[in-house]
């Protein structure tokens, strides 16, 4: 990859951080640029539309670029072909559902549903990336690997700290390993207090027999209302929508392990 392209995609994903908008100075010394070199990206990403400056000379993102990935995701007809299903786990789980699709290397949150139990809620912005060690559709996903492969994952990746997820996140790879253990028994993950501080979270993988991972179905919400027990009682539900999302992956490239994304290649 160009030095260009390097300065520019860091640019974007550096706004992309902060809807909030960012000095010149800031974005220049945060991402070790030239200030005159990264003056001129952002006049060129502004000039293209996908840069705008505020009053105060702060730069942030237009909608360009999120139009751009909202208009992929429904040309694909993944929220289409699966909205249905995630609506009625979320009915019948009275939680929040999420949808994280695997692509390349990445593990990103979807399409969503939210179940009829509001007055707490966990939602989590749609798009972001997903940390393996510490998600439920994470360990969901590296549950289907072996152990090596699993630590390769989750170590390429980068633990993540109990500073910036839960109390119990894994900080060891070995600890992460035991907690794999018990998903593979169970054929979904459950944590507590993982990605989250008070927050329960269960998934399953979504996959054809013989194929690799292409998605994860989750259920959270809080811990005090989504207890171990109600999370056990939602198991059938949750495999059986993820079982039918994977009979509908000839629908949409995106749930097609031949077109979308395998994580590695493993699986």
């Amino acid at each position: 990859m160009s030095g260009a392209i390097d300065k520019t995609l860091g640019i974007l994903e550096y706004l992309a951080a902060r809807p909030q908008g960012a000095q010149l100075v800031d974005i220049a010394t945060e991402l070790n640029q030239s200030r005159s070199g990264c003056h001129r990206t952002l006049i060129e990403l502004t000039g293209y539309g996908y840069v705008r400056q505020g009053q105060k000379g702060d730069y942030r993102l237009t909608t360009k670029l999120p139009a751009l990935g909202l208009n992929w995701l429904s040309k694909s007809g993944l929220v289409d072909i699966a909205q249905p299903a995630l609506q009625r786990l979320a009915d019948r789980s009275g939680e929040l559902v999420r949808l994280a699709i695997v692509d390349g290397e990445r593990l990103t949150l979807v399409a969503k549903a939210q179940g009829p139990n509001s007055g707490v809620l966990y939602d989590p912005d749609m798009g972001i990336d997903l940390k393996l060690s510490c998600s439920a559709a994470g360990h969901a996903l590296l549950m289907t690997m072996s152990d090596a492969d699993a630590a390769e994952a989750a170590s390429r990746q980068g633990l993540g700290s109990p500073k910036e997820f839960g109390p119990r996140t894994p900080t060891t790879i070995q600890a992460l390993l035991s907690m794999l253990q018990r998903h593979r028994q169970l054929g979904f993950s459950v944590i507590r207090d993982v990605y989250a501080p008070g927050m329960s979270s269960m998934a399953a993988p979504v996959r054809r027999r013989g194929e690799g991972v292409t998605a994860a179905v989750v259920i959270a919400g809080p811990s005090i209302r989504f207890t171990e027990e109600r999370m056990l009682a939602c198991a059938t539900d949750l495999l059986s929508t993820a079982g039918e999302l994977a009979l509908l992956g000839n629908a949409s490239p995106l749930l097609d392990s031949r077109t979308g994304g395998t994580w590695g290649n493993l699986g």
